[in-house]
């Protein structure tokens, strides 16, 4: 294990010793202060464990690394995230996920609004509640909520689907209720599993795509 004190060392060294670390490495970070893009861009299977809160864009990026944030998460937590874990024990404030193609975030407590925005792929569980305009534009992966979700809901949503378990403020554009089949309880009850969340599939609802905005049609111009 190799420890790393944000006290004596700089953000920027911290970055560069994880993203040449190889495979199988394991990093304990301490006094984070809630510095900002802290362990960004890391492109190899290591595991490393934040023990503080942190700022900006922590964990952007991410490719097959295993990180863990013992407390909060600042603005755009896992950003354009590709593969690998990320997992939050606080809450992650706006736009946790935005773009992320791939892998699993999970955040133990709340989200804040745009969780998930214009997500291309990646897994995003959420223990607490999310904010408005929560994925917004979402391509495809899946957004679990264990709590209630705010106003506009997957406005213009694409393939994405949704899982509330709590109430839903307002859907957005284009996003409906839709069928809980058993292909989606089998995914939504590993996304749990995975996420150690301990809640019946059965108290979820699923919501996704009408899909009338995929193609402009005259008649519907106000829903634009």
């Amino acid at each position: 294990m190799t420890e790393i004190n944000l006290n004596t060392s700089t953000v920027r060294s911290l970055n560069e010793a994880l993203q040449g670390a190889a495979s199988g490495g394991k990093f304990s970070i301490s006094n984070t202060g809630g510095k900002h893009a802290v362990s960004v861009g890391l492109t190899t299977a290591i595991n490393v464990g934040i023990n503080g809160h942190v700022g900006y864009y922590c964990a952007g990026m991410n490719q097959q690394a295993s990180i863990a944030i013992n407390g909060n998460a600042g603005p755009g937590l896992a950003e354009n995230m590709m593969s690998g874990k990320v997992h939050v024990t606080g809450n992650a404030s706006q736009y946790a996920g935005a773009t992320a193609h791939g892998g699993l975030l999970v955040i133990e407590g709340d989200a804040s609004s745009r969780c998930g925005i214009s997500m291309k792929g990646v897994d995003i569980v959420v223990g607490g509640n999310i904010g408005h305009m929560s994925a917004f534009m979402a391509q495809s992966g899946c957004l679990v909520v264990c709590g209630d979700a705010g106003d506009a809901l997957g406005d213009s949503i694409y393939e994405a689907r949704l899982y509330v378990r709590g109430q839903v403020a307002s859907l957005g554009t284009d996003c409906i209720e839709k069928e809980m089949r058993a292909e989606h309880k089998e995914q939504l009850e590993e996304l749990l599993k995975q996420s150690e969340m301990g809640h019946n599939v059965d108290e979820f609802r699923r919501y996704g795509s009408a899909r009338k905005l995929y193609n402009f049609d005259i008649d519907q111009v106000d829903a634009y």
